[in-house]
């Protein structure tokens, strides 16, 4: 095969990729996305607590997986 006609046909096959923008990319996997954090904060005693959250983006939800005051602790 030719180079000049190999190289039409590899035009030819490739998606066009500029169709998808990040923006739609991330509509359609809002289902599958998440997003964890550790929130700190003090209590009314003065102590420092840490908070880890998960955020669902599909439904805006914010789940409280776990609260410790030793984050590092086994």
């Amino acid at each position: 095969m030719p180079a000049d006609q190999h190289g039409r046909i590899c035009r030819q096959v490739q998606p066009d990729r500029a169709a998808t923008t990040w923006t739609d990319f991330l509509r359609s996997q809002a289902e599958a996305l998440l997003a964890a954090d550790f929130i700190e904060t003090v209590t009314l005693t003065g102590s420092r607590m840490y908070i880890l959250t998960v955020i669902e983006h599909a439904s805006r939800r914010i789940r409280v997986v776990g609260v410790t005051a030793h984050p590092t602790a086994a």
